[in-house]
């Protein structure tokens, strides 16, 4: 996890630009360098360090001996990268992950370098030879980024958009901070001026397709077919697979436990590899809420079951108050589920941060948007319908949990990883057939549970909990986090308010004075950037007027564990 920042083109002093740069610090607390390119006096990069591979040569922008030419800004994990070395008979100059991409750039091109990356990135690629500049972001979208462009060509790109935001330049109109779409490149023509020219953005994958490093993926080809024990046994293989190639690390592993199937899954997985791969360390693993919240109780359950060195950190409706626009800040987001769950998020990483040494954090995020884990997927009027939901929620989670996860484990200079969101996981997952992925029985996630039944992986009530968002899960059922946070805020927003929110408002207008509030300190935060959030989270097929599942008529909680 690092924050990457480039400017290519900028018709101003570059040392004052450089300011903006450092708003994005957090992301990388290990080192920072800003350099300018050479023959190009206004384009630079900005980069900031969170050192994971490669204490000794990981500083970027990234060049080496063989490729003079080529000026590497990335921020992310490349999983594959020593099997591609091998694969390809690459000779590398440093251990970094981030070297493999200027050898397959050099030999395939743009496109087929990008699409044989297995991992989580965001790249800019700088090719002075042949006046390029690249772009890049992976599938899901783990690793943000955002750019700014001009119409006489001026480029800036980083991490978050709060190094964008103050940016000037000399065009009159007002330009545009916009996120990069996730699966895609975008190539530019670079000028002798600095300025560049767009001329191709494409995208090099998605996430139903088979990723085109799956040939050089360690777990070989898989048995065809849809035969139920044959499936589950697939998932299983995958499943592992991702979290042990998540191992790659020169620093302490954690885990976040919310006591739920997906983060109990992972962290048993962990738990289960680090013991087979002679970890030297215990894996920690960290659950925040109040004391008779569901989600303590339960992961103090399967912490214990997996041996894990556990930690619990304590959390009060108070404390997510005074945090809410510290969160919105780091968030660049307004959506009223994404801000209630990333308080508790933020909260902890601060914990781990603070009282701890792990640095890289692993994390259930995606299994449900791939797996149908949400409640309202029981009322999705068909197979097909469900299936599609779920694609769509696969290709917005940028925009909401994979979000949510990066800014709130970034804010305190952690690495996330996501095994749920592997490439070849997800694809296999979305390739079964319709009706195989349909909650069953009225449980969701039905076929991920089952497939795990009987592996004493963890314990049985977990495999089968019911699903409970992490924002509900942290307080108990009797009053939930929401609850108390919609309490504060009526005393902050009044009705006269609500009723012009349409006016004061009129792109994505907040229907409630928990969206207004919200949407107020967005608005003081970043004036221009309603846009980057363009629609609320809310659950389909079902009349919901708030995103929390204990509003839905279909929520039932669990029995005590």
């Amino acid at each position: 996890m690092c924050g990457i920042w480039a400017l290519f083109g900028s018709d101003e002093c570059l040392s004052v630009k450089c300011t903006s740069a450092m708003k994005i610090a957090h992301r990388g607390p290990d080192a920072f360098r800003f350099e300018n390119v050479n023959g190009y006096t206004n384009c630079c990069f900005g980069f900031h360090r969170l050192a994971i591979v490669d204490q000794l040569h990981g500083m970027q922008p990234l060049r080496i001996k063989k490729f003079p030419f080529l000026w590497l800004c990335y921020n992310g994990e490349i999983y594959n990268h020593h099997r591609l070395k091998e694969v390809f008979e690459f000779e590398h100059q440093t251990e970094g992950d981030g070297e493999i991409l200027l050898h397959l750039y050099d030999r395939f091109g743009i496109e087929k370098m990008a699409s044989l990356l297995d991992g989580v990135f965001a790249f800019v690629l700088l090719d002075t030879a042949n006046k390029k500049v690249f772009l890049g972001r992976d599938t899901y979208g783990v690793k943000p980024m955002f750019k700014l462009l001009t119409d006489d060509g001026f480029l800036a790109v980083s991490s978050e958009a709060k190094g964008l935001t103050e940016i000037t330049h000399s065009m009159a109109s007002q330009v545009r901070v916009v996120p990069f779409p996730p699966g895609h490149f975008e190539a530019f023509n670079l000028k002798l001026s600095g300025k560049v020219e767009s001329i191709q953005m494409d995208q090099f994958h998605s996430c139903v397709d088979e990723p085109a490093h799956s040939i050089y993926d360690s777990v070989g080809k898989l048995p065809s077919g849809f035969q139920l024990e044959m499936v589950k046994s697939n998932i299983r293989t995958l499943f592992e697979n991702a979290v042990k190639k998540r191992l790659m690390a020169h620093r302490r592993i954690g885990c976040l436990l919310s006591g739920g199937l997906d983060s109990s899954l992972v962290a048993a997985t962990l738990v289960k590899l680090a013991k087979q791969e002679k970890l030297k360390y215990p894996v920690q693993t960290f659950a925040i809420g109040a004391e008779d919240s569901p989600d303590i109780q339960a992961a103090r359950k399967v912490a214990a079951y997996i041996g894990s060195e556990h930690h619990e950190v304590s959390f009060t409706p108070e404390e997510g108050i005074k945090v809410v626009k510290e969160v919105i800040f780091h968030l660049e987001c307004y959506d009223i589920t994404t801000i209630r769950s990333s308080v508790g998020m933020y909260l902890v990483s601060k914990f781990i941060r603070e009282k701890t040494d792990s640095v890289v954090i692993f994390s259930g995020e995606g299994a449900d948007e791939l797996t149908q884990g949400y409640i309202y997927f029981h009322k999705a009027p068909s197979p097909k319908a469900a299936a599609e939901e779920s694609v769509r929620l696969m290709k917005e989670l940028y925009l909401f949990d994979v979000l949510r996860a990066d800014r709130t484990t970034a804010a305190h200079g952690l690495e996330l990883r996501v095994p749920f969101l592997d490439h070849r996981f997800t694809a296999y997952y979305l390739s079964l057939p319709e009706e195989m992925r349909v909650p069953k029985d009225g449980v969701e996630k039905f076929l991920l549970r089952s497939a795990f039944a009987g592996e004493n992986l963890i314990p049985d009530d977990i495999l089968w909990r019911r699903k409970e968002a992490f924002s509900d899960g942290i307080t108990s059922v009797k009053k939930s986090w929401y609850t108390s946070l919609q309490e504060h805020i009526e005393s902050e927003v009044n009705d006269s308010e609500l009723e012009m929110a349409a006016k004061t408002f009129p792109f994505n207008p907040p229907k409630t004075k928990e969206g207004y509030y919200s949407r107020q300190i967005f608005k003081e935060l970043y004036p221009g950037g309603c846009e980057w959030t363009p629609h609320y989270w809310m659950p389909r097929w079902i009349n919901a007027t708030d995103p929390s599942a204990r509003t839905l008529s279909i929520y039932t909680p669990d029995k005590d564990l």
